[in-house]
Order: structure tokens, then C-alpha cells, then sequence
């Protein structure tokens, strides 16, 4: 019997080091959101010039969240970028995660950069659109749920095609589909409350400087069961034969 591929996940930096110690880093969450065993999947520290595979040697790719932004054009960012087109291409699995999100929006002919607004962090409802009823991934979620979230840029300016699956009164493009197979989610699906409630704490001068309470944010932060699906969904789109999707 033929081994399964394994699901990749393309590490794009680090989480602060106080949340390190006492969860893990961004691939131990998206691992255990996708709730597979550290056999099933594969991590490449794209971040260290790693090298990322070929499209046909793994079943699905998570792209991860990083404090870096899309925008500052980093050499292995662009590296990750130029990878992800062909890959998107190849119809294999792709899941893009708020920075992930971003550069998949980017590679694809899409335009990221600044939220008017500024930053976005905390628990805050999602609402899908009503293409994200029939969507793959998305279908049978409730109509507006709970969701994590930290970024202070976005995406301004959707690829060719994509379709917008869901939004916010802050940010409208909260997730998107491109051709039948790839994602991309602003919100973060990996973060449990802890560790949401870790990133306001790290960001509580931010948040001030914005204007904002932090007390207030974190008091706001609760569990996003219906967020933490989509890794789950998205596992189970690997383990398909692509050409269901």
C-alpha cells in the first residue's frame, strides 16, 4: 500500500519566546489543528533559506502566520512567493495563514499592504458570504462565528478569480478561495485562547499606542471551536484524491 504524502507546513518565523516555552511554536499549532501525528506531516523552515519540495511530493501545504510583514519583500518570503504559484497551479492543496493568507494573495497577482485601519487583534466574529456555502473547506461552519486574531496588514486587492468566503466590519477580506484548491484565512485557526490571550499580552504597548485597552481586548478573548475546524477541514482535503476538490 502506497504511503500517504504528507501535509507541509511552510514555517515563516517565530512566535514570541514566552510562548515558545509554554506551547510551542507556530508549526506545533497548526500540527495539532490539523490534528495529525508529528509522522503526518513535514515542516520547512522556509524563514532559513530551508528548501521547499516539489509540487506531487506532499498532500497539502499550510503556508504559517510571522511577525515579519509581507511587504518588506524578505529574500526567502519572495523565495516562498515564487514557490507558491506553481504550486497553486498543480490544483495541490494550499492553506495560507494571515501572513500565509497574504503571500498566497500576492504570489497570485493579488496587492497587500497596510490595513487602513491598523492593527486587528483579539476574538472578534467572522461572517462568511454566501459563496462560502458551497465552498470545500468552509460549507456547514455556522453563519457567523468566533475567530483569533493579530495583523496589521492586509490583503487590499484580491488575485484574478478568487472569491471572498468571509469578513468583518474590519477587515473584508477574511478568507478567499483561488481556483479549487486554495485558501487563504486572515483569522488564525491555530490559536487556542491562551495563546491569543499570549499575543495581547506581548502587544499590550501596541494596543495602547493605538488607543485601545488591552485589559478590554483580553477580556474579550473566548474559544473559537468553529475557527479551529478549518485545519481540521483542511486535513481531511489532503487526504483526498485532489482531483475531488
Amino acid at each position: 500500500m502506497m504511503k500517504q504524502p504528507k501535509i507541509l507546513i511552510v514555517k515563516t518565523g517565530d512566535t514570541f519566546a514566552d510562548l515558545i516555552g509554554s506551547f510551542g511554536d507556530f508549526e506545533d499549532w497548526i500540527r495539532q489543528g490539523l490534528g495529525v501525528g508529528e509522522d503526518q506531516v513535514q515542516v520547512v523552515n522556509a524563514a532559513a533559506f530551508a528548501p521547499l519540495p516539489e509540487p506531487g511530493t506532499f498532500s497539502g501545504a499550510v503556508i504559517a502566520g510571522s511577525h515579519a510583514m509581507v511587504t518588506q519583500n524578505l529574500d526567502w518570503s519572495l523565495a516562498v512567493e515564487a514557490w507558491l504559484a506553481p504550486v497553486v497551479t498543480a490544483g495541490v492543496p494550499v492553506l495560507g495563514i494571515c501572513y500565509g493568507h497574504q503571500l498566497l494573495a500576492k504570489a497570485m497577482g493579488g496587492k497587500v499592504d497596510f490595513h487602513p485601519d491598523g492593527l486587528e487583534i483579539g476574538t472578534t466574529p467572522i461572517t462568511l458570504t454566501a459563496d462560502a456555502l458551497s465552498d470545500p473547506l468552509l460549507h456547514g461552519l455556522p453563519p457567523v462565528f468566533n475567530a483569533h486574531t493579530c495583523h496589521s496588514q492586509t490583503v487590499l486587492t484580491l488575485p484574478p478569480g478568487a472569491v471572498i468566503l468571509a469578513e468583518n466590519p474590519h477587515e473584508p477580506l477574511h478568507a478567499f478561495r483561488l481556483g479549487r484548491a486554495a485558501w487563504g484565512v486572515q483569522f488564525h485557526p491555530e490559536y487556542t485562547p491562551d495563546i491569543m490571550a499570549g499575543y495581547i499580552r506581548n502587544m499590550s504597548p501596541v494596543i495602547q499606542a493605538l488607543g485601545k485597552d488591552p485589559d478590554r481586548v483580553q477580556a474579550q478573548v473566548t474559544d473559537t471551536p468553529e475557527a479551529g475546524q478549518v485545519l481540521a477541514r483542511f486535513a481531511g482535503l489532503c487526504s483526498h484524491d485532489n482531483t475531488v476538490l
